[in-house]
């Protein structure tokens, strides 16, 4: 996750570590209608973390084009993450 101030965001990483991916893997499963990629990733440190992914999207139907997206999830101290925002990279 790399190291930061408590409210400061990381700079983005393109290795994603397993403990980020399989928070995003956790949220993005019950999405249905586009396929979302991990490419990069920053944190920040609050009351629990928040991770903002630049990623990969493709709606599911043939001949569909790839947007860049950023998904904001929110992983509380307790309990499960979720995701804020999903907005499209202009």
């Amino acid at each position: 996750m790399g190291t930061s101030l408590t409210g400061g965001w990381t700079p983005y990483s393109t290795t994603v570590p397993a403990e980020s991916k399989k928070v995003f893997d956790s949220v993005i499963k019950g999405l249905i209608g586009a396929k979302y990629s991990p490419l990069a990733v920053a944190t920040q440190v609050v009351s629990g973390i928040n991770y903002r992914f630049f990623a990969n999207s493709q709606v599911v139907y043939p001949g569909a084009l790839n947007e860049a997206v950023i998904i904001q999830i929110y992983q509380p101290l307790q309990g499960d993450a979720h995701i804020t925002s999903i907005k499209k990279v202009d």
